[in-house]
């Protein structure tokens, strides 16, 4: 049986995926308030081959956490244990933020993704990371 926490992250790491290619297909004109801002204007503009690069990504995160998950066994076992701690480290270092426009100690206030950073984002890569961690560890 799969362990929980696999499942958990699957979930989230797919539903994140389709999200970018959602985003890959509508265009830039859907991204208010997912991309930090400064003086009402977006510090950038993710293209469609971005958003699909994340999307990729991310889909294969979720591969990561299935096969740490136990299923299935096709390569070395090394894999997605290392695999899995990279998700860790990475969803950890993105909650904690570049200390100015993202994470838990950003400067930038009182924009709207600042806002959406602070109550949606960043506490979804904190749990991103400990139930990577939590699958790391347990099994």
């Amino acid at each position: 049986m799969t362990p929980t926490p696999a499942i958990v992250l699957t979930a989230v790491f797919l539903a994140l995926s389709a999200l970018h290619v959602y985003w890959a297909l509508a265009g830039s004109t859907s991204l208010d308030g997912f991309v930090p801002t400064r003086g009402g204007r977006p510090l950038f503009e993710p293209g469609r081959l971005s958003c699909l690069a994340v999307a990729t990504a991310l889909f294969a995160a979720a591969v990561v956490t299935v096969w740490r998950g136990g299923y299935p066994d096709v390569a070395p076992s090394w894999v997605p244990r290392v695999g899995i701690w990279v998700l860790a480290v990475v969803f950890a270092l993105r909650a904690l933020g570049d200390f100015r426009t993202i994470g838990f100690f950003k400067r930038v206030r009182g924009t709207r993704f600042a806002r959406n950073d602070t109550w949606i984002f960043s506490p979804l890569c904190a749990a991103i990371s400990a139930l990577a961690v939590w699958l790391a560890l347990g099994y």
